[in-house]
């Protein structure tokens, strides 16, 4: 027998919903997603790149690789609100999270699949949009369907507050 994949509009229409019903699911802001309970209100479900190397002089080091080692100048545009408690910022495949007078910085892919993950200051944690996967601010996995822990770095406040050191 041969299977064929239906769209979400056409998975909705065999179930006997007609096209009104069906732009009041969309306008409604209804996400049908497959794996994610987004319930928690996450401002920004799928967060961006950000800056990252060579995009902003705020920058200085190493972003990527085994040696990872930089910093970041908390005085600039692109990275003053790391300053403010329960905001982040991506560099290079890098998070970077302002957790109320300490910094984390941990990689930023989910280890399930890879998707870009966000933090949540609410819940003090970190999510994965696509999977629901949560990782707690050591890097351990919270919930799953990851099951591998996040890599953490070192981070160190230096310049009076207004420098970051994120290093391997």
């Amino acid at each position: 027998m041969e299977q064929t994949q239906l769209s979400r509009g056409q998975f909705l229409r065999q179930l006997g919903l007609s096209t009104g019903a069906l732009m009041a699911f969309y306008c409604m802001g209804t996400g049908l997603t497959a794996c994610s309970s987004s319930d928690d209100g996450d401002p920004n479900p799928n967060p961006g790149p950000g800056p990252g190397p060579g995009t902003s002089t705020a920058i200085k080091g190493t972003t990527s690789g085994a040696n990872i080692d930089f910093t970041i100048d908390l005085t600039h545009a692109d990275f003053s609100k790391l300053k403010t408690n329960g905001e982040f910022s991506y560099v290079s495949n890098i998070i970077v999270v302002n957790t109320g007078g300490t910094y984390a910085a941990l990689s930023k892919l989910c280890t399930h699949e890879g998707s870009t993950i966000a933090f949540r200051p609410a819940t003090n944690d970190l999510k994965c949009p696509n999977h629901g996967s949560e990782f707690n601010l050591d890097g351990s996995v919270k919930l799953s369907p990851a099951t591998n822990a996040l890599t953490v770095y070192k981070t160190e406040i230096q310049n009076s507050g207004n420098t970051l050191r994120v290093r391997a």
